[in-house]
């Protein structure tokens, strides 16, 4: 693991990307210089089967100050790759970014800006988006499942790589030992100042795209089912309306056939009122044995309940987090 400070860490997840890489070395780095900075570009090949891998130790081997080349076992996902170059990165900043060169590198400089400002996690909003239809609806999709799901900070354009983070909540992320992490969102619980910027967004001229329909839908899958128990809980509440139904329906057939002894003689109504209560609250069960293993679900990731982002005890160099008292000594107006 190399040990050198750098300010600025660009992370690069790769896979299959062997027609871009020469490109994309070439912008990033012209835009790592022209922003006057000790960076480094992390590209992590998330086990590609095309030169990928070739390319980037070339490249770590051309420049190593500059490019440090990370080689997962497998394709683990974009996620997993990211994590793996947190762990590699040295900055403090880091800065993510797709490989496909989507996201312009000459942008870099406007995220960096913003994390020297103070912020903790800065996101990105494309501005003319090159996608297809299909990709933009799957994206407001995705974006408005982490908005709900969220809970008070949250952003409106989730689905762009073109992101920084403090090393502070790059450290909390990398202290998150679950699987199937959604970073973005979970960056927003470490962080105290956030933001979004406009940047540009260019279409993909060499290669595919890796995230097809059934990508996609298993990304909104997961995000769904591995961030929060409300399934579960609409479950429930389907259930005990289903059976509070029921009942209502059981009620109003004995009316009626108090009314009319005719009606519903054959017991048909009465026997669907007796089905809805006992599916009702079969379902309102399976729900609430569902939040309970939801629950077991949510402890086994064993997330940290809280990060502290500083205390008063810090000190940098000669300057506290709390202002320091006039020479004199003590505070008038304190008792401390």
């Amino acid at each position: 693991m190399n040990t050198g400070k750098k300010e600025l860490s660009i992370v690069i997840p790769v896979y299959n990307e062997e027609e871009n890489l020469p490109e994309l070395l070439r912008r990033t780095c012209s835009a790592g210089k022209e922003l006057q900075t000790d960076f480094e570009i992390i590209l992590v090949d998330d086990g590609s089967f095309d030169r990928s891998a070739e390319l980037i130790r070339v490249a770590a081997r051309e420049f190593p100050d500059r490019i440090v080349g990370g080689f997962l076992s497998s394709n683990f996902g974009q996620h997993a790759a990211v994590m793996a170059g947190f762990e590699i990165s040295r900055g403090s900043y880091v800065v993510t970014m797709d490989a496909d060169l989507q996201n312009p590198p000459e942008e870099l400089g406007k995220l960096l800006d913003a994390l020297r400002s103070g912020y903790d996690v800065v996101g990105s909003i494309r501005q003319n988006r090159r996608d297809t239809f299909f990709r933009r609806l799957s994206s407001k999709l995705v974006n408005h499942m982490v908005r709900k799901l969220c809970r008070g900070k949250t952003m409106q354009d989730y689905g762009c790589m073109l992101r920084g983070y403090a090393r502070p909540v790059v450290a909390a992320l990398l202290k998150c030992p679950e699987q199937g992490k959604f970073i973005p969102m979970l960056a927003m619980a470490f962080a105290r100042k956030t933001i979004e910027i406009p940047v540009r967004h260019a279409e993909r001229t060499r290669g595919k795209s890796k995230y097809g329909f059934w990508k996609l839908v298993a990304l909104q899958y997961d995000l769904l089912t591995g961030t929060s128990v409300f399934p579960l809980r609409l479950l429930t509440i389907f259930g005990f309306l289903l059976a509070a139904f029921g009942i209502l329906f059981g009620c109003a057939v004995f009316i009626f056939s108090q009314l009319d002894k005719d009606w519903g003689a054959e017991g048909i109504f009465a026997l669907f009122a007796v089905q809805f209560v006992f599916a009702g609250m079969t379902l309102a069960a399976l729900g609430l044995i569902g939040e309970y293993i939801g629950k077991i679900h949510l402890n086994a990731r064993a997330r940290p309940q809280y990060f502290i982002a500083g205390t008063t005890l810090e000190k940098s160099g000669e300057d506290a987090i709390l202002p320091k008292m006039e020479q004199g000594g003590r505070n008038e107006n304190s008792d401390c």
